[in-house]
């Protein structure tokens, strides 16, 4: 349903997943200390004061890393059944790991098991209480919201159906208002579900009527889905419609738009209509920052013995800086000093044109799979991507992220084409989708279609299954060069 609503609901159901999760560890725990007192030792409360928080941090952020908040369709039998148990399985796992790190003996693996099956059962009955009870609440606490959808286009029908699809959650469609000169009283006609595809029958009303048709009915919103053309000439209709106290609502489409997002920006008191092809969730992209700046200082302090290894075998074995520092273009373009191991002899630069007719990739990317100037410390390294661990000062002063599109060499860029620029609109990082799918087997074309489809489809989920996936394909090695 519309966004905001969906939004709002949302958030009730955050506030409910949190409540239960604090209720499940005070249940766990008068369970455990009442029911199995003399199991094994057992601490008293306030040894676990301080996992009440970590818990509900670990089980909200899995959900919201999930995306159950996004959408939330209570009519789905497997949204309301398998969202619960894939966010306690995934919570389980890492309240585990996180229980272990910190080697916390005296927490007792009783009381995390019946806290996670607690838990589970409670979401899902939560879930399944509102799917039952969701109707009859919103008519007792809410009014039933009717909608008027002005236009007989396409677009306009498809409106008409999604408003059907959601009567559950106390919208229902009024009717069509026909623009342009249309004759007839209100009401007269209607739109039968042979010619619209709808469930039922609707009222086919005549726009130059609808001051008739506010007084008369019960209109709470009027939705404009009509052709741009017939849109210049309903200024009067939105001015009744402001008048009226109506809400209105004008659907975008005819803009020249294909993958944009469009929502609506204020600038102070002026509305501005904003058209954007990138992540636009302003808190998600602060959280993907933070995740990156605390996962890169603690694998630079954890890797230090590794890092100093692989820069002593430099310089032992080849001449040179154990750092090859390179102009790279970042986020909208800007240039970022990009840090590796040097993996190559100390004037392989120079050499690069002459081994033009040797580049294994097509587009404007350069690449040998057993590269001559490579020395053979570096190219042990770069079969397992080592000399790409200096990236992470990278990623600590932010011009990375641990998953984005790979930083391109400014005269890369220079041979782009318009739709692959928009791979620099979000912020590089050190694996992507074409990790995954074959890293430098893959043709130019095939790369930057996967970097577009990773921006299209980004979320925390998705940059985590990436990371995890990526692992594996390091360690084997496999398609490196």
């Amino acid at each position: 349903m519309f966004s905001r609503h969906n939004r709002t609901i949302a958030a009730l159901y955050v506030l409910a997943d949190a409540l239960i999760v604090l209720a499940s560890c005070a249940f766990a725990y008068y369970a455990r200390s009442h029911f199995f007192p003399h199991l094994r030792v057992f601490y008293t409360g306030r040894f676990y004061l301080w996992l009440m928080p970590a818990v509900l941090l670990i089980w909200i952020c899995t959900g919201l890393a999930a995306g159950i908040y996004r959408e939330i369709r209570e009519e789905d039998w497997r949204s309301v059944l398998w969202d619960p148990i894939k966010v306690n399985v995934v919570a389980t796992l890492i309240l585990l790991a996180f229980t272990v790190a910190v080697k916390d003996e005296y927490v007792s693996r009783l009381l995390i098991t019946i806290f996670c099956v607690t838990v589970l059962a409670v979401m899902i009955a939560l879930r399944l209480v509102a799917r039952q009870l969701g109707p009859s609440l919103r008519a007792t606490f809410g009014n039933v919201r009717h909608l008027l959808v002005v236009g007989r286009t396409p677009e306009a029908l498809e409106i008409a159906r999604e408003i059907e699809e959601n009567e559950s959650h106390g919208v229902k469609l009024a009717g069509f208002a026909m623009p342009g000169p249309s004759s007839g009283a209100v009401g007269a006609t209607e739109m039968t579900p042979t010619e619209s595809g709808l469930r039922r029958s609707y009222p086919l009303y005549a726009l130059r009527d609808l001051a008739e048709l506010l007084r008369a009915h019960v209109i709470d919103e009027v939705i404009f889905a009509v052709s741009r053309e017939e849109l210049e000439g309903l200024e009067e209709t939105f001015l009744l419609c402001e008048e009226e106290g109506v809400k209105t609502r004008v659907l975008v489409s005819f803009f020249p738009h294909v993958i944009s997002r469009v929502y609506l920006e204020r600038l102070r008191d002026m509305p501005l209509l904003t058209f954007s092809t990138t992540p636009e969730n302003e808190l998600l992209l602060l959280a993907k920052r933070a995740v990156d700046l605390v996962m890169a200082l603690a694998l630079t302090a954890l890797l230090s013995p590794l890092l100093l290894i692989l820069a002593l075998l430099i310089k032992l074995t080849s001449r040179g800086p154990i750092l090859y520092r390179q102009t790279r273009c970042g986020l909208g373009g800007r240039k970022f000093t990009l840090y590796k191991f040097r993996s190559m002899h100390e004037h392989a630069e120079s050499q690069r044109r002459e081994l033009l007719p040797l580049n294994e990739l097509d587009g404007p990317v350069f690449k040998i799979r057993d590269d001559p100037r490579c020395t053979p410390v570096g190219r042990w390294m770069r079969r397992f991507s080592l000399d790409e661990l200096p990236q992470l000062i990278n990623i600590i002063k932010g011009d990375m992220s641990f998953v984005g599109p790979r930083p391109p060499l400014p005269e890369e860029v220079a041979h782009y084409e318009r739709w692959q620029r928009r791979r620099l609109r979000m912020q590089p990082g050190l694996t992507c989708l074409w990790a995954l799918e074959g890293r430098n087997k893959l043709n130019f074309r095939r790369w930057m279609e996967l970097d577009l489809e990773y921006i299209d489809t980004w979320s925390p989920a998705l940059d985590w299954k990436i990371l995890l996936k990526t692992i594996p394909v390091v360690l084997l090695g496999r398609g490196a060069s």
